[in-house]
């Protein structure tokens, strides 16, 4: 399965438990990274999981309702449930020169802590800067909005991305709770955001930078990276 030259895949997830200021819960949107994590390893690749923290990740409740086997599946391995969801690992122990990408996957919780983490950043920057791939899913881009590169600019600026849209975090009913929008975020940084009807499956490529809009668009995230692997 995985040669000797094939570099490893880094998926970051939140450990954010509730809804700022408030005590509603949420976390990581399991779909996104389960079936991200499941198309990656079906072609040889091998993962590791970081979250800022480090250790545990929580998950967003509302997301189990769209679980299907596949998904419960992967959920309930050993490997799953140890290395993503109990004990991740933190920005200080990943060496970026493993990793041939970085995905950033979703659910509400990453609005939190994603967004501001350096460590992260430089992370994401080597890997891109190494010609690797830079990739995230829904609310993930939160992580990709103040990545900046050695040049000083953002990585994001004069790219085509996507993300969890305005009109879809409306229709999410979490308009007055987020502290801000991805797509306004990434478009004041320069980026032309992309997007297609609210929560269709929709995934762009501009160079070494995949995104895709909403918890639909994770295998169509993972089919372009591994296209672009292989």
């Amino acid at each position: 399965m995985q040669s000797g030259n094939m570099k490893k895949i880094l998926i970051v997830l939140t450990n954010t438990i509730n809804y700022g200021g408030t005590n509603d819960p949420t976390g990581l949107w399991l779909g996104e990274a389960t079936e991200f994590a499941l198309i990656m390893q079906q072609a040889g690749y091998e993962i590791d999981y970081v979250s800022p923290k480090g250790g545990f990740v929580p998950l967003d409740p509302r997301s189990m309702k769209y679980v299907d086997a596949e998904i419960m599946n992967f959920y309930k391995t050993d490997d799953f449930q140890k290395q993503a969801l109990t004990a991740s690992l933190a920005p200080e122990q990943i060496n970026p020169e493993d990793y041939s990408a970085i995905y950033y996957a979703g659910g509400h919780g990453v609005m939190w802590d994603f967004p501001n983490n350096k460590p992260l950043q430089s992370i994401a920057a080597r890997i891109y800067e190494n010609g690797g791939f830079v990739t995230s899913v829904c609310h993930g881009i939160a992580g990709l909005l103040n990545i900046k590169l050695s040049n000083g600019e953002y990585l994001i600026a004069n790219q085509k991305v996507t993300g969890f849209t305005k009109s879809e975090e409306i229709l999410a009913g979490k308009k007055r709770v987020v502290p801000f929008f991805n797509q306004s975020a990434a478009e004041n940084r320069g980026a032309k955001f992309m997007k297609r009807r609210a929560y269709s499956e929709y995934a762009i490529q501009d160079g070494h930078l995949i995104t895709g809009q909403n918890p639909f668009s994770a295998k169509a995230v993972a089919k372009l990276l591994v296209k672009n692997l292989d």
